[in-house]
This record gives structure tokens, C-alpha cells and sequence, in this order.
């Protein structure tokens, strides 16, 4: 039986591109992401085509795999998800997800989660998947609980913002395959 992966009747996950710059740009230098993506300064036009340019879209050569969250009704671009902290030697990654405001709350986060799960678990063969949100993110915790990730952790003190520190709760889904 043939399987489809990164794609149902909704959205489609597909490799950068580069005419993904403009929504790269706007994710990228989005301050309320900086807390949970670990960047602090702007990116540059130069330096998102660079990586565009160099991103080999291999999970074992990059250790990372971002893909576009495309709307298939009218191909529009409306966010990013990726796989990061690969390992493949433990068979883990960390998932994250950033869906564009004007398309938050209409089913497609939790449709691409489990798109990149259904690929990560039954393609590449990962055993964990993990997730790290924010304490002060009840939505997100909301999300990757209604996918199913389990509650495993909280890490003290893990993120600085302009308010202090926060904690982190570790989320996670095995592979029962």
C-alpha cells in the first residue's frame, strides 16, 4: 500500500523554497517567538537566503528539518513546523510550530503536528518526539496535548524574557509502532 506523507485534504508540508523569504522574515523577527526559538537579534533578508540557499532539507545532514505549512485550498504559506535537536543515534527530536496569527484556531496546527508525526515516526523511524512550551503558553500546551503528548517534565528557570524567567513543561509522544 502506498503511503502519503506531509500532505492530507487541508494542508501540505513542503521544503523551504525561496520564495519563502517574506514569511520567513516575518516568523523570524517575530519577538514574541525569540523566547522559545533561543534568537535574539533580527535576521537579515541576506542571512534567511543564505540558509534557505544551504539548508541541504536533509534531517541527517542538517540535524534539522523545517518545512512550509502550506493552506491547500489556495496554496497559501501560513506557518513553519520543525523537527530540531535530531538524534539519530536515540531516535529523538523536538517538534515546534509557528502558525501565522490570522490562521491560529482553525484546525491547521494540530493537522501539520500530525502530518510531521505520521512522517517522523513511520518514515524516519523516531521513537520520541518532544515539544518545550513556555508555562505562560496555555494555548500551545492545549495543542500538543489534543495531539496526544503526554506532560513529562517542567524545566525550572529555562527561558529569560523581558519579564524574568520561566519555566518550560517537557512534552512528549512515543512511537508505539
Amino acid at each position: 500500500m502506498e503511503h502519503s506523507f506531509l500532505i492530507n485534504d487541508k494542508i501540505l508540508l513542503r521544503a523551504l523554497e525561496p520564495e519563502d523569504i517574506d514569511l520567513m522574515y516575518q516568523i523570524e523577527n517575530d519577538p514574541q517567538v525569540w523566547d522559545i526559538s533561543n534568537f535574539t537579534v533580527p535576521y537579515s533578508r541576506f542571512v534567511l537566503k543564505q540558509y534557505i540557499k544551504e539548508s541541504q532539507c536533509d534531517i541527517f545532514v542538517d540535524k534539522q528539518l523545517r518545512l512550509i505549512v502550506i493552506r491547500r485550498e489556495d496554496n497559501v504559506p501560513i506557518g513553519t513546523i520543525d523537527l530540531s535537536e535530531f538524534s539519530p543515534s536515540h531516535k529523538r527530536a523536538e517538534i515546534g510550530i509557528v502558525i501565522n496569527n490570522q490562521y491560529r484556531s482553525m484546525g491547521y496546527a494540530s493537522q501539520a503536528i500530525k502530518l510531521l508525526e505520521d512522517y517522523a515516526f513511520k518514515f524516519l523511524h523516531i521513537h520520541s518526539l518532544t515539544a518545550l512550551v513556555s508555562v505562560q503558553n496555555d494555548t500551545s500546551s492545549k495543542l500538543f496535548i489534543s495531539c496526544g503528548y503526554q506532560q513529562t517534565g517542567v524545566l525550572k528557570d529555562w527561558l529569560y524574557t523581558e519579564h524574568g524567567y520561566e519555566d518550560i513543561v517537557v512534552f512528549q509522544k512515543l512511537n508505539k509502532e
